[in-house]
């Protein structure tokens, strides 16, 4: 982690990683090694280090902090586990999944594990409102995998895409912002301010996301290029590309529900990496930002105001 950003909550990212895989003592060890393991394989923190500088930004007390970016980084993880199984996913960063390792039941309940425990934490912020939106949180999560599962396959619509990623991503920014809120300054105006705010940078940072399935290599990002299309999950660079192309054959294919043919798989993603879809989508991620930005200038500077900022340039910069 050499972003500066990440510089300003260092420490507290041992610890938020350190109260995590507490969360497993005295209880089956598997279920500690697994935890350490989807622990120690890295990930961005990106989530907690939102929640613990906009609450280092508005006052909040660093133990509630802590219990609040350990609940939100379980959950996390626990979403990624659910995720790689439903998915069939057998990397991820280019390390073994756990249902590449475990039986289906058994991944299922690690993950509902990891659930249990990250509401646990949540519910040691000892704030009623914070565990309420956690508990909305997760719900809106667990419809949006619904939703993706039985009516979003073959679908280039841009209303169904922007309800998945805030269902997928967004929501759980929305949680980091608004619950550190909520723990700080408890202003109405500041928490709807963070709240708007992590829903852009969460919608941005989903959007790179997407992009980053088409343009990066397997060897890097950990998975096949355009997993999503070869499920026919249809993301904003194939939105763009579709909406330019309305004729091509074999973006019409996918949403037919043909998108297990390699051939004319290669053959579109080759044709949506040469078009101007990727730049489009992420000119939009950069929009996104653009708005997410304007919500933090009535609060007064800081360095912990200037990081979040700084993370609305991450977002979009990134290449993994």
């Amino acid at each position: 982690m050499t972003t500066n950003f990440f510089n300003l909550v260092e420490d507290q990212i041992v610890q938020v990683e350190a109260l995590m895989k507490l969360q497993v003592k005295g209880h089956h060890p598997h279920l500690y090694v697994v935890l350490d393991h989807l622990v120690s394989s890295g990930g961005k923190r990106v989530r907690p280090a939102v929640a613990l500088l906009m609450g280092k930004m508005l006052g909040a007390k660093n133990e509630r902090l802590l219990k609040l970016a350990a609940s939100i980084e379980m959950l996390h993880t626990a979403t990624l586990v659910h995720d790689d199984l439903i998915d069939g996913s057998l990397l991820r960063r280019g390390i073994p999944t756990l249902n590449a390792q475990w039986s289906p039941a058994a991944t299922v309940l690690a993950g509902d594990y990891m659930f249990a425990r990250a509401a646990e934490l949540a519910a040691q912020t000892n704030s009623v409102d914070v565990m309420r939106l956690f508990a909305e949180t997760l719900a809106t999560i667990v419809n949006g995998e619904i939703i993706q599962m039985f009516s979003s396959r073959g679908i280039a619509s841009r209303e169904d895409y922007y309800q998945r990623i805030y269902a997928k991503t967004a929501s759980m920014f929305v949680l980091a912002t608004q619950s550190a809120a909520i723990l700080g300054s408890g202003d109405d105006e500041i928490v709807a301010a963070v709240h708007q705010y992590g829903y852009e940078i969460g919608m941005a940072f989903q959007i790179v996301d997407d992009i980053l399935d088409f343009t990066g290599q397997q060897s890097t990002v950990g998975k096949p290029v355009a997993s999503d299309l070869r499920q026919g999950l249809v993301t904003l660079p194939a939105i763009y590309y579709q909406e330019a192309h309305p004729d091509d054959e074999d973006m019409a294919a996918v949403l037919r529900g043909e998108y297990n043919h390699e051939k004319r798989m290669i053959r579109l993603v080759d044709a949506i990496r040469a078009s101007g879809a990727i730049q489009q989508a992420l000119d939009e991620a950069k929009q996104f930002v653009g708005r997410g930005l304007k919500m933090l200038e009535n609060i007064p500077d800081s360095i912990e105001r200037q990081a979040l900022y700084e993370i609305g340039s991450y977002i979009v910069d990134r290449q993994v």
